[in-house]
């Protein structure tokens, strides 16, 4: 197991926030602890689209939730209206999930648009690919959530041969989603390496730079 020398970041003020000093000094030590690390500049802003790729594996959601907790962001993620009528609903609304109709993907983008406009702060958080399994494509709801709702979008990335979480910075979506989705992965380009390569998303696949 290797010791991280990167300096674990701290949570700049304009971005929303959750939890304890205690608790988070709990996460990131367990985070640390596993041998990951954290790098790139942490972008201090009230709004964004967070996005992380790839995403081949149920544990990427462990080490990312560690990371979140570590570092006290409170991330919003949106889920069906219709869990919130379970006995999960109490679990979902800790976690920050709000609820939306998603049958209608165009309803959906307006819906959240005004939901974002009526925050202070709020980062959403989204996996561009939607499944962990291979895929053809990348999913495009990120890009026109952020367009509409005029908020940057904050890349984050999975680098399992380093063991690193990467911040690969903002970028801001001028409407053209065809020219600004290669730009978006062109930041990608050498910043990541999956836990299963097997299901590693076309898109993405010219982008990793294989050890």
């Amino acid at each position: 197991m290797k010791n991280c020398t990167l300096p674990f970041p701290e949570l700049p003020d304009q971005v929303p926030s959750r939890g304890s000093a205690l608790t988070r000094q709990v996460f990131k030590k367990i985070f640390l602890a596993q041998g990951w690390c954290f790098s790139g500049e942490f972008p201090n802003l009230p709004k964004a689209v967070a996005i992380i790729s790839p995403h081949t594996s149920n544990i990427d959601a462990w080490y990312g939730f560690l990371a979140l907790l570590g570092l006290g962001i409170r991330i919003t993620i949106f889920g069906k209206n219709s869990l919130f009528h379970t006995p999960l609903k109490p679990l979902l609304e800790w976690v920050g999930v709000i609820p939306v109709n998603r049958e209608n993907p165009h309803g959906l983008t307006q819906e959240v648009t005004e939901i974002v406009q009526s925050r202070d702060k709020i980062w959403i958080g989204m996996a561009p690919e939607g499944t962990r399994k291979r895929a053809n494509k990348i999913r495009s709801g990120f890009y026109y959530i952020a367009h509409e709702a005029q908020i940057p979008i904050v890349m984050f990335s999975f680098d399992y041969a380093e063991k690193t979480i990467r911040c690969l910075g903002v970028f801001y979506p001028t409407g053209d989603y065809a020219v600004d989705l290669e730009k978006i992965l062109n930041l990608y380009d050498g910043q990541f390496s999956p836990r299963n390569p097997e299901w590693l998303a076309l898109p993405l696949q010219k982008h990793w730079k294989k050890p």
